[in-house]
């Protein structure tokens, strides 16, 4: 059975899609820790970080430092945290969200989005920040290449 991720990563849910390879997408989470906060997700379903092959965590992170320039200069935020808590669905993902402080990392905030227009323009904010700093594959926000 395919998982909430590899749904969204179809198209058979929706998703707000802020990157595109053949190996990786990086779609806004539905509820956020902060504006911004987006989860970097492999393509091929992996349940734990740590058993994925090196290659494929390392693109994993490559898209994560890349998504993370893009919050903190979306937000002009002093950081980019990323977090890697696997607990909420059994596939591979990065959290990657603006901080200002440590207490941007608590999960017991974060709260489904119900201004769904407010994930709409952050998702194009992050995109276009993307752009900016050169990455081309903000470009392509479909679910599928």
């Amino acid at each position: 059975m395919a998982t909430l991720f590899s749904r969204i990563i179809a198209g058979e849910l929706p998703g707000r899609f802020v990157w595109q390879d053949p190996e990786v997408t990086a779609f806004l989470t539905i509820a956020p820790l902060r504006p911004g906060h987006t989860l970097v997700v492999p393509r091929r379903e992996v349940d734990r970080w740590t058993d994925a092959d090196g290659a494929l965590l390392a693109r994993c992170f490559e898209v994560a430092q890349a998504i993370g320039q893009g919050v903190q200069r979306a937000w002009d935020a002093p950081r980019a945290g990323v977090v890697i808590a696997g607990f909420e669905v059994p596939h591979l993902h990065i959290h990657v969200a603006p901080v200002w402080d440590m207490s941007d990392f608590d999960f017991s905030k974060a709260k489904p989005e119900e201004d769904q227009s407010a994930l709409d323009e952050a998702a194009a904010k992050l995109r276009a920040a993307l752009l900016e700093l050169g990455y081309e594959q903000a470009r392509d926000t479909g679910p599928e290449l």
